[in-house]
């Protein structure tokens, strides 16, 4: 009996070892298929996450793409965000994901994601829902664009950033762009001034949210994760008491947003306030790293950045003095265009999407099997040497060949097609016609942007401003 007992360390030892290599096949060598690309799978139940989240240049593909791309190719599988993944690299694969939206694959983001952004939210929603929200956004971005507040309210919030800055000799850029941006969409969306305190109170919850947005998704209380949802239900809640303030109002006037969406009689309450947030979300965070990212790269390229001046004081010398910008003004923004697009190339303010499989399928001789998750990665694309020459270059001329624009995905594709990225190039085109022809600026101490995915500076972005004109110089 001693005997037995002695060795029952031992037989529990091996006992859990079997239990061990049963779970790992179970988890990864079950339902084994034919012609799956190559690639690892990685740590148990971890899989190889944390390595492909490892924080990287947002103008590189990093490390780990680097080497999986050698080591496999461009298409490979992986465990990731605790599934069976295959990544894609490719850029030809990529749009053919896009493209077969809802008949092959489908939107399929990690569940912490709709704790956070809601279970509305134009990111995760799919099929009939996705359709009618996507098509109401459309909508009410391509309405208001019509109005004749909406470039004037786009130049006065550009003026007004640029008087700000008169008489400094430093600013922190990312926090200027995302007040220029916030203010912005708080305007598109809600009529809500820059100086009206519930901007202010919306503002420092959605700080709160973006923190919490790409943290680890512990619903614990004073855990990031957990502060970004409460965050969410304040906002949802000032959101839902602006909309029953302008419905005793009894009239939409506004132009805004807001009016567009009310006015639809199809659409639920909880439908409208997510739609707001996406719309709120998207056209902040996304255009001020977009800023940023331009600042940054124009920067380090004084003739891109000497172009780009030139072809803004053209414009100018056309205009009377205090004249605002018209539609036909944007539409002589060519290099403007052309910069913005190679910012988007080499910066990378998306870097990948999430995608599963609807059923099996075959491409380039690769196996996709059904309920896989597919990772298409936009940033290898951009980086590819055979699709773009000197890749690594912030090179906007690159853009004067028509074909490059078939090389890229930052706006996404197919049903998915970013709804607001016309607004964003023409918000980022206006806030850049007075940028360059009121100020030079160089970039403080090491800075670079990084991707945790989403992209964030090294340090916060500081550049020295310099007046071009001496009207300009007062004090701070």
């Amino acid at each position: 009996m001693v005997e037995y007992l002695g060795g029952l360390p031992t037989v529990l030892a091996l006992f859990l070892g079997l239990v061990f290599v049963f779970l790992v096949k179970f988890l990864f060598f079950r339902g084994h298929h034919k012609n799956l690309p190559y690639g690892n799978m990685g740590w148990p139940l971890l899989g190889e996450t944390l390595a492909y989240l490892k924080p990287h240049k947002s103008d590189s593909m990093g490390v780990f793409l680097q080497e999986h791309c050698s080591r496999y190719g461009k298409v490979f599988k992986s465990h990731l965000f605790g599934h069976k993944t295959v990544v894609s690299c490719d850029h030809e694969l990529n749009m053919y994901i896009l493209q077969n939206e809802e008949k092959l694959f489908q939107s399929s983001y990690p569940q912490a994601l709709h704790g956070i952004l809601g279970r509305l939210s134009l990111i995760l929603v799919s099929g009939d829902v996705h359709k009618k929200l996507r098509s109401l956004a459309l909508g009410v971005i391509g309405g208001t664009k019509s109005t004749v507040n909406f470039l004037p309210s786009i130049e006065g919030l550009s003026i007004a950033m640029m008087e700000s800055w008169k008489g400094c000799t430093e600013v922190v850029f990312c926090k200027e762009a995302k007040r220029f941006t916030f203010n912005l969409m708080m305007k598109h969306i809600l009529s809500i001034g820059p100086d009206e305190a519930v901007t202010a109170e919306i503002l420092g919850d959605f700080h709160t949210f973006m923190k919490g947005f790409v943290s680890l998704p512990i619903h614990i209380p004073g855990t990031p994760y957990f502060k970004a949802v409460k965050a969410r239900e304040r906002i949802t809640s000032t959101i839902k008491g602006v909309i029953v303030a302008r419905r005793k109002e009894k009239r939409l006037q506004n132009g805004d947003f807001l009016d567009v969406i009310l006015a639809r009689e199809n659409l639920s309450d909880e439908e409208r306030v997510s739609l707001l947030m996406d719309l709120l979300l998207g056209g902040y965070e996304t255009t001020a790293t977009l800023l940023a990212l331009l600042i940054y790269f124009l920067a380090d390229s004084p003739q891109a950045l000497q172009q780009l001046r030139e072809e803004h004081l053209a414009i100018r010398k056309n205009k009377k003095d205090g004249e605002l910008l018209s539609w036909e003004d944007y539409k002589q923004m060519n290099f403007t265009l052309n910069v913005i697009y190679e910012g988007l190339r080499c910066g990378n303010v998306v870097k990948f999407v999430h995608r599963k499989s609807l059923e099996d399928i075959k491409f380039k001789g690769y196996l996709i099997p059904a309920g896989w998750k597919v990772l298409p990665i936009f940033t290898a694309a951009h980086h590819d040497p055979s699709l773009h020459e000197n890749p690594w270059d912030f090179n906007p001329w690159r853009w004067d060949d028509q074909a490059t624009n078939k090389k890229v995905s930052f706006f996404g594709g197919g049903l998915r097609l970013c709804p607001g990225g016309d607004l964003a190039k023409l918000e980022t085109a206006f806030f850049l016609h007075h940028l360059v022809l009121n100020y030079r600026w160089k970039i403080k101490g090491d800075n670079f942007p990084l991707a945790y995915p989403y992209v964030e500076f090294k340090t916060i972005l500081a550049i020295e401003i310099e007046p071009i004109y001496k009207t300009l110089e007062q004090k701070c």
